[in-house]
């Protein structure tokens, strides 16, 4: 009977990766190359704030490095956040107003839109650009390599057809490139904007066009790919919708914009509606599809007193609720901020591409110039030969297809969890899922609903059988532990008057100790009974015979020895059992932790088909559960309520919070949040984590197997540059199609 810790805040250092950093001297070609918030140095202003912009041409982190090289020479700045899945930047700073950072955005050719305090999950509207210039591009492309094969059109008509297709398809990549080189960073639009130049200068007109046109027909399509990752989160803000109908002072009903509605408010929902905002049914009844929250399949019934939640839809009857959460606070809010922030956790793999990029992108392009110069100057080499083969290296040199895979894969395993019910709070999480082979799992709300009611009650006093369920039930109500829930809710139910309590002392682990009329009483468990010293053969017997049969034994206290003895049975979740055999199946060991006793423990346990079960312990006890398992090798996780059990959380690799639907507390301080309390979700959850690790792996070999099949094939003579701009948007666009097949599983 422990009491639950309210004020945890769950922030282990080893989960997350919020490092400030300066920026690298080379950003990385398209993806990830630094950390999602970015401090600039500096001693921090009282009076610095936070202003947030839309930018549109914010794709990648290619533009991510630009911003943060360009801002970092702006006196002011101190911070910079970065959310590219919408393309906004939070900047924060102590300048007057925000023109000085739009016009510094400007000089890198972008165009930075203030947002007004909009959230951070505002909705990003995509400019399309026209269609004309590409396809100008690709029949002057087309053309000029026909010309060239044919023979029949001289060479300034080659050439003209060649300029026409690169200045109508490639102005954006050259101008992107010089912005880069101004600013000393080696990008995907620096390195093709030097390879076409190259290309031009030699005489290889055709291939410069085709190869300009190819490119950018290539990041036409991987930014639509990209698009597809960001909207997977983006179309969680669909599910609400803008109005509601909301009752008036007078009785009558109005309908209006869901974000003016204030908390208390009474809004009716009608059959087939989406429910607007939060809220606890206060008339009517009827089922809900909770699908968009908790990845529930099955619509659920609610009735007066059930919570409801934004973007759920009402589907059989119409019902009215209380609103208890702001648009900007209902859950599903909550989640979309979660998701969002979970981008900037960046998982070990990224963190390794993006320092293997960080080094790649300049070493490849030191070679590019050695292979262009030094067969030539001292080896005999032909100029044109050599200088072309380093054309093609730099075509190949961007490891963009490298970088861009795990962001890509990271941001639809997110989303992919999201829509199942499960809450991942950072791309770090859903990586290291993979790793997990013992799972420590809370009794109480966890593997059963935490919910128990009384079974037995025993006076060890037949004169004071009325007195003794007073006074129990009188201690009981001043905790909302649900053992102690489940003695005193009787009384209550009866309404029955409680007696009032002074001194009332919560005993981690054991029970409550508390003064009725001058008297000092104990409610507690049988370690309790054995610390006071006031176990009998006798009782120690009766206990037993409870116990074996999976039940937590309460024993009443004064100091002469115990009073009546009150036994309490939860019941197992539905999902349970066969969520333990899915564990086993994936080759996860587990083991329950628990206060209650260890006979207690073993029953459940046996029920469930848990491996190994331990009873009466306290949080530190469990804490060093965690710690043991650790010292054997093991990769522990744990799961708990979010508030409780917090050391043990903290210390595993990964935190489950169950009873998450509606919490704030679980959504802010697990790792991963179980949206509907099915514990089905936990090996579903290290299925996607695998299959994510696995995805990661496999785009990383392919890009680096097709880098280092074409960099021998360009050392041998054998690569042209189009061939190369083939080869590295192409594995691009593989690994991107390969990451989003996470979303359809």
């Amino acid at each position: 009977m422990s009491q639950p810790t309210h004020d945890h805040k769950h922030d282990h250092d080893h989960h997350h990766d919020h490092a400030s950093v300066r920026s690298p001297a080379h950003g990385s070609c398209c993806a990830g190359a630094a950390p999602a918030t970015v401090r600039l140095g500096g001693k921090a202003s009282i009076d610095a704030r936070l202003s947030r912009f839309r930018i549109e041409q914010m794709d990648c982190p290619t533009e991510q490095t630009l911003i943060q090289n360009r801002l970092g020479k702006l006196a002011g700045v101190e911070e910079l956040e970065f959310n590219l899945i919408n393309r906004v930047l939070g900047v924060r700073h102590a300048l007057v107003d925000d023109q000085a950072i739009v016009a510094a955005i400007a000089e890198l050719g972008m165009q930075a839109e203030p947002l007004d305090g909009a959230g951070p999950g505002a909705a990003s509207v995509t400019v399309h650009k026209p269609w004309w210039p590409l396809a100008l591009s690709s029949v002057a492309a087309v053309a000029a390599e026909a010309a060239h094969f044919s023979g029949l059109v001289p060479q300034w008509g080659i050439a003209g057809l060649a300029l026409l297709a690169i200045v109508s398809g490639g102005l954006g990549t050259y101008k992107k490139g010089w912005i880069a080189l101004k600013n000393r960073n080696l990008n995907i639009n620096a390195l093709m904007s030097i390879a076409v130049t190259g290309a031009l200068l030699i005489g290889q007109w055709p291939e410069a066009a085709m190869v300009m046109f190819l490119f950018t027909v290539a990041e036409l399509i991987e930014a639509r790919s990209l698009s597809r990752a960001r909207n997977a989160i983006g179309s969680l803000l669909q599910l609400t919708p803008e109005r509601a109908t909301v009752r008036q002072v007078d009785g009558q009903w109005a309908e209006l914009p869901a974000k003016d509605i204030a908390l208390h408010a009474v809004v009716r929902v009608r059959p087939g509606e989406r429910i607007a905002l939060d809220g606890e049914v206060v008339a009517g009844q009827s089922s809900v599809d909770q699908a968009a929250i908790t990845g529930e399949s099955l619509p659920v019934e609610k009735a007066v007193g059930d919570k409801v939640f934004a973007g759920t839809i009402n589907q059989a009857g119409a019902l009215e609720y209380r609103v208890t959460a702001l648009a900007s606070d209902s859950t599903l809010a909550r989640i979309i901020h979660a998701v969002e922030q979970a981008q900037g956790a960046r998982a070990p793999t990224q963190r390794f591409v993006d320092s293997f990029s960080r080094y790649y992108t300049p070493a490849v392009f030191a070679l590019a110039l050695a292979v262009a110069l030094l067969p030539p100057l001292f080896m005999g080499g032909g100029w044109f030969d050599w200088v072309y083969r380093a054309l093609v290296l730099l075509v190949v040199a961007c490891p963009c297809a490298l970088v861009i895979s795990t962001p890509v894969t990271i941001v639809s395993g997110l989303a992919s969890a999201a829509r199942k019910g499960i809450l991942v709070k950072g791309g770090v999480h859903l990586e290291g899922g993979h790793r997990l082979d013992y799972l420590a799992l809370d009794k109480t709300g966890t593997l059963t609903h935490g919910k128990p009611v009384q079974t037995d009650f025993v006076p060890l006093d037949p004169a004071f059988v009325t007195r003794a369920e007073q006074i129990a039930a009188s201690l009981a109500a001043r905790s909302d532990h649900p053992v102690s829930q489940a003695i005193a809710r009787p009384a209550l139910e009866a309404g029955e008057a409680l007696l009032d309590v002074l001194d009332l002392q919560a005993l981690a682990g054991r029970g409550v100790r508390g003064c009725i009329e001058g008297q000092v009483y104990h409610l507690g468990n049988h370690r309790l009974v054995e610390e006071l010293g006031l176990c009998s053969p006798k009782l120690e017997a009766q206990l037993d015979t409870l116990e074996r049969q999976g039940k937590s034994v309460v024993v009443l206290l004064d100091a002469s020895g115990p009073l009546a003895f009150f036994a309490v049975a939860d019941t197992l979740r539905d999902t349970s059992r066969e969520a333990i055999a899915q564990l086993h199946a994936l080759g996860i060991k587990t083991v329950m932790l628990t206060g209650d006793n260890p006979h207690t423990a073993q029953a459940i346990a046996a029920q469930v088909g848990i491996d190994e079960a331990r009873g009466n312990l306290l949080p530190a006890d469990k804490l060093q559960v965690i710690e043991a398992l650790y010292a054997q090798g093991h990769r522990v996780g744990m799961v708990g309520d979010g508030i409780n059990d917090a050391p043990a959380l903290a210390r595993a690799e990964l935190g489950f919070a169950m009873a998450a639907a509606g919490s704030d507390t679980a959504i802010e301080t697990a790792d991963v949040a179980l949206m509907d309390d099915d514990l089905r979700k936990i090996p579903a959850f290290v299925r996607l984590s695998r299959q994510t690790r696995a995805i990661l792996m496999q785009n990383i070999v392919l890009a680096l197997v097709i880098k280092a099949v074409f960099l021998a094939m360009t050392f041998a003579g054998l690569a042209t540059m189009w061939m190369a701009v083939f080869a590295d948007m192409g594995v691009s666009l593989l690994v991107v199609f390969n990451g989003l097949r996470l979303l359809r599983k």
